[in-house]
């Protein structure tokens, strides 16, 4: 069963991780406002949901430590909050955007 939560967590946290840093890299080149607003919306959602895989491997994969569980905790909260963000900033940009091209 372990083994098999393993090969759920590494991947999700990998991919997340992947798409933060492509994110990151397309908003720092993006020339409108609007746009950059955009793609640091995406990568917010997909930091905040690689910030609550990691505290989901906390939480399964390992021994109930007090570190571990205050460890977890805070991801999953700073997680929660960058996934909230981040959708509440991709609606808000992407009603921008379309107002302006009416």
């Amino acid at each position: 069963m372990v083994t098999l939560i393993q090969w759920f967590f590494a991947p999700a946290i990998f991919i997340s991780l992947v798409l933060s840093l492509t994110y990151s890299f397309k908003s720092r080149r993006a020339e409108e406002s609007n746009q950059r607003g955009v793609i640091t919306a995406k990568m917010n959602i997909s930091m905040g949901s690689m910030l609550i895989f990691m505290a989901a491997a906390q939480f399964f994969l390992s021994n109930e430590s007090t570190l571990r569980i205050i460890i977890g905790s805070l991801f999953l909260v700073v997680g929660l909050f960058n996934l909230f963000a981040g959708l509440r900033n991709l609606s808000t940009y992407r009603r921008i955007m379309e107002q302006s091209t009416k």
